[in-house]
C-alpha cells in the first residue's frame, strides 16, 4: 500500500543568482516583522492531527455536537478546517474528528478534478497519496465505490479534465458529485443514456463507458447480456470485464473508422488513445456483425439523464464529476438516505468520506470523519448532523470505512502528509479514484514564513527547528538566506547552540527571531503521567556471549497515539550478564558460568519495562505429519458461516507426506460478525510443551483482509485470546509470529484454535470466501522463563503464622490477613517459595517484583500497577500494617505465574 505523498515539485525559483538571493532574503527579513506574529503555524509532522483550539476538560463535557478546533491554509482558496464531533451512545459520550477541506470554486487559482488509479487507468489501483503525488494534488481524499472483488472501476461516473472515464451503472439512488465548467457544484443522480451509428443509419443502444460486470437495478439483470459498451483507453485490462457471464463480440474503432472486428471473442489489446472498444453481446453482438464490418465509419453519442428532473445532461458541460452512494443532505438538512445503507455499515460508527457544497454555491466541501484512536467514528446518521452544524447545503456520501483517507500539503511544506491514521494506521487502501485539489497559481512574492519541526518530543530528545516560506497564493517558495537566533519560552527545552534538548516534561514554545520579528512554536515534552504503556519491540533476546539484537522502546499514551524513544531519551540497566547499549543495540558480552537468564531493563521517566535474555531455544510443537493431532470446523454463527477444516497433503507444491491444516470458509450469507474456527483436539488444544514467550507458524494467506485470531488456554482452562494478523493481507506462504509472554498465562499452554473474523462493519471491503493453511507450529521456550523456577505447592491460612510448603511446616514472621475480600502477605512469603526477587523504594512506596519474565511495580495504596510498564487497573493496592508492607496475594500470585486456590471453610490459600 501507498503512504501519505512525498516531495511535491517545487515552484519554480526566480531567475538571478546571489544577488537575487541577497534580494530575496532582504525582503524576508522585511515580510518577517509583519507576518511571522500573524500567520499560523502548524505542526509537519507525519500524521497531522487537530492542532487549533483545543477544547478545556469542562468545555469539552460540555459540548455537544460539532466544535471547531483549528484551520490551517493549503493554499490560495483552499484551507483544512477541523471539527470535533460529539454525541452519546449507549450513555457514554463519544468525540470523532471531522477534517473539512473547504475549497473556493470562484478562486481563479484553484480547480477541483478527478484522480484515476496508477497513470490515470481504471484497473490500476493506487493509494490516495500516491495519486495526488502523481497529478500533483495539494490535497486528495478517496472517492467513488467500487467492486473489491472486480478489476478496479468505480460503480458510478467519472469525469477527469472534462473528459468521461465511466458512466453511471444501473443502480437506484447512486448520487453523484460534478463542477461545471462554469465552476457551478451539482449533486445528482443521473443514467447513461447513448447510442451508436453505422455508416448505414442504423443504430442500437450504449448500455455505458468502461464498466465493470454487475447486476443492473430494478430489473436485476446481469449488466452485459444483450448489451453494448464502450472501452476507452482509460480502461488498462484486455478483459472487458471479467466475469461478466457473456462471451463478448468486439471491434476496435479508431478515428471514426471500425479497424478491427473480432467475434465471440476479445481483441488481444486495449484501446488505442485515438479511438475505443465496442464491447457486445447477444443482440448487441448481432447488430454488431451487420453493422460494423472492417472499414465502416461509426459514430457514438451519450448523454446524462438526470434522475431528479429528467433532462439531459450533457457530460462535455462538466470539467469533473465523481460518484458517491446516497444523498446526505439536501438545502441544509439531513435527507431521507436515496439508497439502502446497510451494506455499507449505515449505522455503524466508521470512517467517512463526503463531499458537498454551501448554499450559494461558492464553496466546496470535502469531508472526512476519522476511525482510528483518537476518533470514534460516525453512523451515516451522525454525519448527516455534523454536516448540517458545520453549513453543507447539499453533500453525497463517498466511499468509508478502510477507504477513507485524507492527504494534503501543510502550509509552506512542498509535499503532501497523511491528515489522520486510516483504519489501517498509517496505511494507505489503494482505491480506483480520488477527489484532488490543485492550485494553477504563479509563483508569487513572498507572504510570510512558518517554523517546520516536531511538536512532540521526548526527555532527553535533541530537536532542530527550520524556517520555511510561502508566497501571496499560499503556496511554498525557497526561504532563502535568512539567520534566525533560537531560544525556548522556558526551562522544558533548552538551546545548546545547535540543537533544543527537551529537559522536563510539559509545554514550552520555540522561539525563532530574526531581526525584529519573531516566530514560535509550541512543543509538548511527554512525560510519564500520560503514558498507559512502556514497552520494547521485542519480548526476548539470546543470553549468549557476542549477541546482539536492536531494541526499539516504544510508548503508548493515554490518548491511543503510540511513539518510538529516540535513543538519547532512554536509561538502560543490565542484570545478570556483562553488555551494553549503544545507538540501540544491546550487545551482550559476557554471561557468568550456568547463568540461564538475564534483564535488560529500559526506563524513562521513572517507568521501567524489561526483556529477559534466555538460553532459549526454538522447539517444533507440531508440523501435522502422521500425529495425532484432530482438527474440526466450528462456526458462528453456526448455521450462517459454513466451512472445513482438515489436515491435507499435496497442498501448494507440498508433498503427500508434507501436510498442513487447510480452513475454507464461506461466509457470504448474513450479515452479522462471523467466525470461521480450525479446532484442534476437540478443543483441548495443541499443547505448547510450557509457557513459551513466542508462538510461530506458517501461515497460507488468501488477501481476504479478513482478520486472523489463535486462542490459548492456560493450564487454569483460562482463555487467551490474540491477534496473529490483523488483516490478512497477503497470498501465499508467510512466517508470522506471536508474543505469549505478554499474555497473562499461568502454568502451560495449548492452542485451542485458529480462526478468521469478518465482522459486521465493513464486510463490503474484504472477502467473504476463501482458505488459508497453517503449517510448523513453532514455540520459543525461556530456560530461565517459569518452567525452570523452583516448583512447590504451598498452603496458607488467614490470621496463621503457620505454613505448609511441600509438605512441610514453615513459620512465618507475618500472618496472612484479610481485608475487604482480599488476602495480604509479604510479597517475600510468595517468592521465597516460588523463586524470584523484590525490591522496595521507600521514598515512592514503591514495591518491585521480578519472577521469570515477569516484572511487576506496585505502590502503595494506588490501585493501579505496572505489569512490564503497562499500566493496569485493580481493585486492590499495597498497604502497610505494623511497618511492614503487605501485597494482595492472589492479584501478585496470579500475575507471576502461579494458582491460586481459596478454601472458604477453612480460610486457606493454596498456591501451585
Amino acid at each position: 500500500m501507498g503512504s501519505e505523498a512525498e516531495e511535491m515539485k517545487q515552484m519554480k525559483s526566480s531567475s538571478g543568482s546571489k544577488r537575487a538571493a541577497a534580494k530575496r532574503s532582504k525582503w524576508l527579513i522585511m515580510l518577517l516583522t509583519g507576518t511571522m506574529l500573524m500567520s499560523p503555524f502548524f505542526g509537519m509532522g507525519h500524521v497531522v492531527h487537530a492542532d487549533g483550539k483545543l477544547l478545556s476538560a469542562s468545555e469539552t463535557r460540555a459540548a455537544t455536537g460539532l466544535v471547531k478546533v483549528g484551520e490551517e491554509i493549503i493554499t490560495s482558496g483552499a484551507k483544512l478546517l477541523k471539527y470535533q464531533y460529539t454525541t452519546t451512545r449507549s450513555g457514554k459520550q463519544v468525540k470523532a474528528n471531522l477534517n473539512m477541506v473547504q475549497a473556493d470554486l470562484q478562486n481563479p487559482y484553484l480547480k477541483l478534478d478527478t484522480m484515476t488509479g496508477t497513470g490515470g487507468k481504471l484497473n490500476a489501483r493506487q493509494s490516495v497519496g500516491g495519486m495526488a503525488k502523481e497529478t500533483g494534488a495539494v490535497a486528495a481524499v478517496n472517492g467513488d465505490y467500487f467492486a473489491m472483488d472486480k478489476e478496479g472501476a468505480p460503480l458510478g461516473p467519472e469525469i477527469s479534465g472534462g473528459t468521461v472515464i465511466s458512466s453511471p451503472s444501473a443502480l437506484k439512488g447512486m448520487y453523484a458529485f460534478g463542477v461545471t465548467k462554469s465552476n457551478q457544484p451539482v449533486i445528482d443522480e443521473y443514467r447513461f443514456q447513448g447510442k451508436v451509428t453505422s455508416e448505414d443509419g442504423s443504430s442500437f443502444e450504449l448500455a455505458g463507458i468502461n464498466q465493470s460486470a454487475y447486476m443492473t437495478e430494478p430489473d436485476k439483470q446481469y449488466s452485459h447480456v444483450n448489451a453494448m459498451y464502450i472501452y476507452t483507453s482509460s480502461w488498462k485490462n484486455q478483459d472487458r470485464p471479467i466475469n461478466s457471464s457473456t462471451t463478448p463480440t468486439e471491434v476496435l474503432v479508431r478515428n471514426g473508422v471500425v479497424e478491427e472486428f473480432s467475434d465471440k471473442a476479445s481483441i488481444k489489446a486495449s484501446a488505442p488513445e485515438e479511438g475505443y472498444i465496442l464491447r457486445g453481446h447477444g443482440t448487441a453482438a448481432s447488430y454488431m456483425r451487420e453493422h460494423m464490418q472492417v472499414g465502416m465509419q461509426v459514430s457514438t453519442d451519450y448523454r446524462l439523464v438526470s434522475q431528479t428532473s429528467g433532462k439531459l445532461v450533457d457530460p462535455d458541460s462538466f470539467q469533473m464529476m465523481i460518484g458517491g452512494h446516497t444523498l446526505l443532505v439536501e438545502n441544509g438538512k439531513a435527507s431521507g438516505f436515496t439508497r439502502d445503507t446497510n451494506s455499507i455499515s449505515g449505522s455503524s460508527a466508521r470512517a467517512r468520506t463526503a463531499v458537498g457544497y454551501s448554499k450559494d454555491g461558492r464553496y466546496a466541501y470535502i469531508i472526512t470523519v476519522e476511525k482510528n484512536d483518537y476518533s470514534a467514528g460516525l453512523t451515516l446518521k451522525e454525519m448527516q448532523q455534523a454536516l448540517v452544524q458545520a453549513g453543507v447545503w447539499k453533500a453525497v456520501n463517498l466511499d468509508g470505512g478502510g477507504s477513507t483517507t485524507m492527504v494534503h500539503r501543510p502550509l509552506a511544506e512542498t509535499s503532501n502528509v497523511l491528515s489522520f491514521n486510516t483504519e489501517y494506521g498509517t496505511t494507505q487502501r489503494q482505491v480506483v479514484n480520488g477527489l484532488g485539489v490543485y492550485t494553477t497559481a504563479p509563483q508569487g512574492a513572498v507572504k510570510g514564513m512558518v517554523l517546520s519541526g516536531s511538536t512532540k518530543l521526548y526527555i532527553g530528545q535533541q530537536a532542530t527547528y527550520s524556517t520555511k516560506a510561502y508566497d501571496e497564493y499560499y503556496n511554498p517558495v525557497d526561504a532563502g538566506n535568512v539567520n534566525m537566533s533560537w531560544s525556548a519560552s522556558n526551562d522544558v527545552l533548552a538551546w545548546n547552540g545547535s540543537s533544543f534538548v527537551a529537559k522536563r516534561a510539559g509545554s514550552s514554545q520555540v522561539i525563532g527571531k530574526s531581526g525584529s520579528a519573531t516566530a514560535k512554536k509550541e512543543v509538548e515534552v511527554i512525560g510519564a503521567s500520560q503514558i498507559d504503556q512502556l514497552y520494547m519491540n521485542a519480548s526476548s533476546a539470546p543470553l549468549t556471549a557476542g549477541a546482539s539484537v536492536k531494541l526499539q522502546v516504544k510508548v503508548k499514551l493515554k490518548d491511543g497515539s503510540v511513539g518510538t524513544l529516540p535513543n538519547e531519551s532512554v536509561k538502560w540497566e543490565l542484570k545478570g550478564f556483562e553488555g551494553s547499549v549503544k545507538d540501540g543495540t544491546l550487545t551482550v558480552n559476557s554471561v557468568p558460568a550456568g547463568a540461564s537468564i538475564g534483564y535488560a531493563f529500559a526506563s524513562y521517566d521513572g517507568l521501567r519495562t524489561m526483556i529477559p535474555l534466555t538460553v532459549s531455544s526454538e522447539q517444533l510443537v507440531e508440523d501435522f505429519n502422521g500425529t495425532g493431532t484432530t482438527v474440526g470446523f466450528t462456526s458462528l454463527p453456526k448455521d450462517v458461516t459454513k466451512g472445513q477444516a482438515a489436515i491435507v497433503g499435496n497442498y501448494d507444491g507440498k508433498t503427500a507426506q508434507d501436510k498442513v491444516v487447510k480452513l475454507n470458509y464461506d461466509m457470504t450469507a448474513g450479515s452479522d460478525n462471523k467466525f470461521a474456527y480450525a479446532l484442534f483436539n476437540n478443543g483441548k488444544g495443541i499443547p505448547m510443551g510450557g509457557l513459551p514467550t513466542s508462538v510461530k507458524l506458517d501461515i497460507y494467506g488468501d488477501n481476504s483482509l479478513n482478520w486472523l485470531r489463535a486462542e490459548f488456554i492456560d493450564a487454569n482452562g483460562k482463555s487467551h485470546v490474540t491477534d496473529v494478523a490483523k488483516y490478512i493481507d497477503w497470498s501465499g506462504w508467510k512466517t508470522l509470529e506471536m508474543d505469549t509472554s505478554s499474555l497473562g498465562a499461568t502454568g502451560s499452554l495449548s492452542l485451542k484454535r485458529l480462526y478468521v473474523v469478518n465482522l459486521k462493519d465493513g464486510q463490503d471491503e474484504r472477502a467473504a470466501k476463501g482458505e488459508v493453511a497453517f503449517d510448523r507450529i513453532r514455540a520459543t521456550m525461556p530456560a530461565g522463563g517459569a518452567a525452570n523456577l523452583p516448583k512447590a505447592d504451598m498452603k496458607l491460612t488467614v490470621n496463621s503464622r503457620a505454613a505448609v510448603v511441600n509438605g512441610k511446616e514453615k513459620r512465618l514472621d507475618v500472618a496472612p490477613i484479610v481485608l475487604n475480600g482480599s488476602t495480604y502477605v509479604p510479597v517475600r512469603v510468595i517468592l521465597d517459595a516460588f523463586g524470584g526477587e523484590t525490591a522496595w523504594n521507600g521514598q515512592q512506596k514503591k514495591v518491585t517484583v521480578l519472577r521469570g519474565d515477569r516484572y511487576l511495580e506496585l505502590t502503595v495504596n494506588a490501585k493501579e500497577y505496572l505489569n512490564n510498564g503497562k499500566r493496569v487497573a485493580s481493585d486492590v493496592a499495597p498497604i502497610i500494617r505494623s511497618n511492614r508492607t503487605l501485597v494482595p496475594l492472589r492479584l501478585v500470585s496470579e500475575q507471576i505465574g502461579l494458582i491460586v486456590n481459596w478454601d472458604q471453610k477453612t480460610k486457606s490459600i493454596t498456591i501451585r
